[in-house]
């Protein structure tokens, strides 16, 4: 039976933004903490640190964001670890979200000019004295930018979550589409709704980048 396009209608799509919005948090929540010590193990002074830390990001750099959720959803239950789908899409986020914003801070840190850092050693600050005052509010004013740009990049991945059956926005508007068979209408308003979170970003991000760079 064909359902109008109605008021049920629009508020099925506008009530999957609550549980994109909540995903997308805990990801980059989850991607963040991760990704500090992806970070930090990235410009260790230890060989076999740095190592590990570039396998892991090249890794999720180098699959697509879907197949990594495919791992996850299908490749726990092998091991005995049965997750519903929401676990399992927050830990491939959070896993994917890890390479990323580990990548993005590397590069933050390792913009600091090395004199501070020489600076700071010859003051006798051990490392993790160096890096929580000198390296890393330094390296994270820097990686603001591309830390938000990232950000509006996993809002809208989190539509990947559908395809194994995660109910958010997209997949929303996926079963609005089947009942009314207006997908035109169902994922237009989606894509406004993706437009209405994202846009303010990427501005903000444009605007942090422009600041950050007259400042450097």
């Amino acid at each position: 039976m064909i359902r109008e396009f109605g008021l049920y209608e629009i508020w099925t799509i506008l009530a999957g933004i609550q549980a994109t919005l909540m995903l997308s948090g805990v990801a980059f929540l989850g991607g963040g903490i991760g990704g500090m010590w992806i970070a930090l193990a990235r410009t260790s002074p230890f060989r076999f640190l740095r190592i590990a830390a570039a396998t892991f990001i090249d890794f999720f750099q180098g699959t697509p964001m879907l197949m990594q959720l495919f791992l996850v959803f299908y490749g726990l239950p092998v091991f005995g670890v049965n997750v519903n789908v929401w676990v399992a899409v927050a830990i491939g986020l959070t896993l994917h979200a890890s390479a990323f914003l580990g990548e993005i801070w590397r590069g933050g840190i390792q913009s600091v000019p090395l004199g501070q850092t020489e600076a700071s050693s010859a003051l006798g600050l051990s490392y993790v004295s160096r890096m929580r005052y000198v390296v890393l509010p330094q390296a994270l004013r820097l990686s603001f930018a591309p830390t938000v740009g990232f950000l509006v990049q996993l809002i809208k991945g989190t539509s990947l979550a559908a395809i194994i059956g995660f109910v958010e926005l997209s997949r929303s508007a996926q079963l609005v589409s089947s009942i009314t068979y207006k997908p035109l209408l169902a994922f237009g308003l989606a894509g406004l709704c993706y437009f209405v979170i994202c846009f303010p970003l990427s501005r903000l991000s444009t605007h942090l980048e422009a600041k950050f760079a007259i400042k450097t």
